[in-house]
């Protein structure tokens, strides 16, 4: 059985709860093959996708770096503006065309201060998101351990 990914909008937030998010944003567009972000860069801002494919990549010492998740319609593609230092801790580029809504960082943490509920529905909708993916990594951790003898069996 496959869990509902919080990191899709409409499985956490309610149609008014989005309608009002989406009041902080705007459309944009990305080109295959655009850095939406770099890892250490300002997390100054956040998109929802809305048709296309987002990869999160990490930077690996000599190497390319390494795809970390594929994101596609309705989910949210960076966390790092919520939390300070506001830095990325990873990167992404758009993988195919993308259409996304874009929000300003600043201006959503300013709207979750105003306004308690709505700071705590958001906060919460970006925790369950690590969480999601947090949990992911370590399933695919293990299954590379697996795959290359690093578990022990005793």
């Amino acid at each position: 059985m496959r869990t509902l990914s919080p990191a899709r909008l409409a499985n956490t937030l309610t149609a008014h709860d989005r309608k009002r998010l989406k009041e902080h944003g705007h459309e944009a567009d990305f080109l295959e093959g655009t850095r939406l972000f770099e890892e250490g860069s300002v997390a100054d801002r956040f998109w929802i996708v809305r048709s296309g494919t987002v990869t999160l990549d990490m930077r690996v010492p000599g190497r390319k770096p390494a795809l970390i998740e594929r994101l596609g319609p309705g989910e949210l593609v960076g966390w790092s503006w919520l939390l300070r230092p506001y830095t990325w801790h990873n990167s992404a580029e758009a993988e195919t065309p993308v259409r996304a809504y874009e929000f300003n960082a600043v201006t959503v943490r300013t709207a979750m201060d105003a306004d308690p509920a709505f700071g705590s529905l958001i906060g919460n909708w970006v925790t369950s998101v690590l969480a999601y993916r947090l949990q992911g990594t370590r399933l695919r951790l293990l299954d590379e351990y697996a795959l290359h003898g690093g578990v022990d069996t005793v």
